[in-house]
């Protein structure tokens, strides 16, 4: 088992490393798309639950209206916005860089400074912990992901109660070769124009 996790943390970081050189182009493109679209940063950053339960800020290129993340909704209303892709704070090349898991690419950063790794359960953001409060040590006994079995599995069509099933059957399985699997499947969902929200 450590041998495996000596593969995965190599594996992450030198797939962050040419990742966010081989798509450094990708980058410069999509940050001048978003100046161009609308005001604010290019980036979005969050604070999120990592391993151990310890908070890390999430790089994100940023897809909504500036100052969007300041609003009230609950927990329970955002997940209903991102599964019927209808969020009005969603800016119009934002909906295309969801659609195709563009703004998911800044995270390489979080890969390559050993907050994330390419697959693992998706980070909590700091209002989700209260719902699952007593299961998030067990949680994030791992690192959280770029992409997870629940992403391949239904995205935010799935109810929280799905998302932790399929979050503790990976960490239960979890090994390089499943990894790879739902890396490979990850890559296709994207691909089809899916993003990672499984529509």
């Amino acid at each position: 088992m450590k041998f495996q996790l000596f593969l995965k943390r190599i594996f992450d970081f030198f797939g962050a490393l040419i990742g966010l050189i081989l798509l450094s182009p990708l980058f410069l493109i999509t940050a001048l798309l978003i100046k161009l679209d609308s005001p604010g940063p290019v980036f979005f950053q969050q604070e999120r639950v990592g391993e151990n339960g310890k908070i890390f800020k999430i790089w994100k290129f940023r897809t909504m209206i500036k100052g969007s993340e300041k609003s009230n909704l609950s927990v329970s209303k955002i997940r209903k916005l991102e599964a019927t892709g209808r969020d009005p704070r969603i800016t119009r090349i934002g909906r295309f860089f969801r659609r195709f898991a563009i703004d998911e690419l800044p995270q390489l950063i979080n890969i390559l400074r050993g907050e994330m790794s390419f697959v693992g359960p998706r980070p909590y953001f700091l209002p989700r912990i209260q719902i699952n409060k007593a299961l998030l040590t067990q949680r994030t006994r791992v690192k959280p992901g770029l992409t997870s079995l629940t992403i391949i599995r239904g995205g935010v069509r799935l109810s929280e109660e799905e998302i932790l099933k399929f979050d503790f059957e990976y960490i239960k399985k979890q090994n390089l070769w499943f990894d790879l699997k739902i890396l490979l499947k990850s890559i296709i969902l994207v691909l089809s124009g899916k993003g990672f929200y499984g529509k």
